[in-house]
């Protein structure tokens, strides 16, 4: 990779730090409105080697959803959805990163269910600050639309008059904050 996250991102490896970071997602309900969520728990690294690429591995939770309701997360975990008894991670491997203007595609693969599909991913990359105290921190925006029926969600709840309950197409917005290790 040549572009400027590359010259920007120093060489080593950054952590994920849950603590500033953030997956969320929001989803089309009963065609008029979103469900927004999250997920509690997930990890990842980011390495940059000798010659500037980074690679971007992470994790998460999959049963750490959280949409601020009970019932409709018990719901999401069962088999009609994510089927965290079978497939309690979800994953992301990167393959690539590239310029896009002023900003970034990030490239990989995605699992989710079991089932892996390329996805690219829009990125920005808001920069390295020398930390407080505990080293230095970089700073990302990223997101995608993916169509949950290409990760085996294919539960249908059509309405009377017309759509559905949940829509097809969900967006992920992931706020990442990593801090490089010694």
């Amino acid at each position: 990779m040549t572009s400027s996250v590359a010259t920007a991102l120093p060489t080593g490896t950054w952590t994920i730090d849950p603590v500033h970071s953030s997956v969320n997602f929001s989803v089309r309900h009963l065609v008029v409105s979103k469900v927004r969520g999250g997920f509690d728990a997930f990890s990842g690294t980011i390495t940059v080697g000798e010659d500037g690429a980074p690679s971007v591995q992470a994790e998460i939770a999959v049963d750490s959803v959280n949409t601020r309701n009970e019932q409709r997360d018990a719901h999401l975990k069962a088999a009609d959805f994510f089927d965290v008894e079978n497939h309690p991670v979800a994953t992301f491997a990167s393959t690539s990163v590239r310029e896009a203007g002023e900003r970034y595609v990030l490239d990989g693969e995605f699992t989710l269910k079991g089932i892996t599909k390329p996805i690219s991913l829009d990125l920005e990359f808001n920069g390295v600050n020398p930390g407080m105290g505990h080293g230095e921190v970089a700073g990302f925006e990223a997101s995608v639309v993916l169509n949950r029926k290409y990760f085996g969600i294919d539960i249908d709840m059509p309405l009377e008059t017309g759509g559905a309950v949940v829509g097809d197409k969900v967006t992920i917005t992931l706020e990442i904050e990593a801090l490089k290790q010694a």
